[in-house]
């Protein structure tokens, strides 16, 4: 589907499971006259498309090496969301092409922190098997009363102390929750305070946290940032949560620490790969709360994201000056 008008070309990649031609044709209204604007599924739908782009705006489409080579005039990568992974940088840096996500705009963070926050409260008072055994007609207290606990008075370590981060932080401040954040940033000692948020080594965060919260980009430096070795680290009595990228937490780890009961429950909204496969061990893993990446999708947050990144689409192609570059 092509919006026709004369100018640079925009291809903007919107994923079925994102809401595909639809959310697209929404997408492409916001950039009124003056620009050719193709929406399509997947990067590879439309080759030629993608021949003439100048820019790229994707919502967690793919853009490869491959992708970046076979358009000649490529010069913006408009990520329409926080993370960056699904984009191949160092393609991209080597062609000097520039790559935006929307990091300053805070579209994602209200909703990531608030699921968050349901993956803790779901874990903390065991809902999901209540829900179930009350469904069965089991009266399932006396069995669950021993695992349910509160977060009031317990310590929350949260890794990357970015947009979403600190609003986590602030909700755990509501509940009375001792903080302590690792960040690879030295420069957040203002925010921290702010925050009354303590800053601690990695291992040690992981060492003295009730509720794991990992909120850090995914690069190769933070990829199964999360190992065997280090939920070896985590007491039994502890809860992970990740709401920011599947890959940061080694899952076939995260599902052997939670079979033998060394962790006490996990929270994910987030897999490697998307959608994940039936063959994923934490599928089946005992006290576990799933979500199906939905953290960043509300109506509200989509309509965030969408005029977020046509707005820095535009500026570009009207020769302003960027926000939010990434590579």
């Amino acid at each position: 589907m092509t919006a026709s008008a004369p100018g640079k070309q925009v291809l903007a990649v919107i994923p079925a499971e994102a809401g595909g031609r639809a959310v697209g044709a929404q997408l492409a209204s916001l950039f009124g006259t003056g620009f050719v604007v193709t929406v399509v599924e997947t990067t590879d739908e439309d080759l030629l498309a993608l021949g003439r782009a100048h820019v790229v705006l994707t919502g967690l489409g793919r853009v490869t090496a491959e992708h970046i080579a076979v358009a000649p005039d490529l010069e913006l990568i408009q990520c329409a969301s926080h993370g960056f992974d699904y984009v191949d940088l160092a393609a991209a840096r080597s062609r000097r092409i520039i790559v935006c996500n929307i990091g300053s705009s805070d579209a994602e963070v209200q909703d990531v922190a608030e699921q968050t926050f349901a993956l803790m409260l779901a874990l903390a008072k065991q809902l999901i098997p209540a829900h179930i055994a009350l469904t069965e007609a089991d009266w399932a207290l006396p069995r669950l009363q021993h695992s349910i606990t509160e977060l009031h008075g317990k310590t929350l370590g949260v890794i990357g102390l970015g947009h979403i981060g600190q609003e986590v932080a602030r909700r755990g401040a509501a509940f009375d929750m001792d903080i302590v954040y690792n960040d690879p940033l030295d420069t957040l000692t203002e925010v921290a305070d702010r925050l009354r948020a303590r800053r601690v080594e990695l291992d040690e965060l992981l060492r003295i946290s009730d509720y794991i919260i990992v909120l850090a980009p995914l690069t190769e430096a933070t990829r199964h940032l999360i190992d065997a070795g280090r939920l070896a680290l985590v007491k039994p009595t502890a809860f992970i949560i990740n709401t920011a990228r599947g890959a940061i937490i080694d899952q076939d780890a995260l599902a052997d620490a939670l079979e033998a009961g060394r962790i006490a429950g996990a929270g994910v909204d987030v897999f490697d790969p998307e959608p994940p496969t039936a063959a994923l061990r934490l599928l089946r893993a005992p006290n576990v709360a799933l979500s199906p990446h939905v953290g960043g999708v509300t109506r509200e947050t989509l309509i965030r994201i969408a005029l977020a990144a046509a707005s820095n689409v535009r500026r570009f192609l009207e020769g302003e000056p960027l926000t939010d570059v990434v590579s």
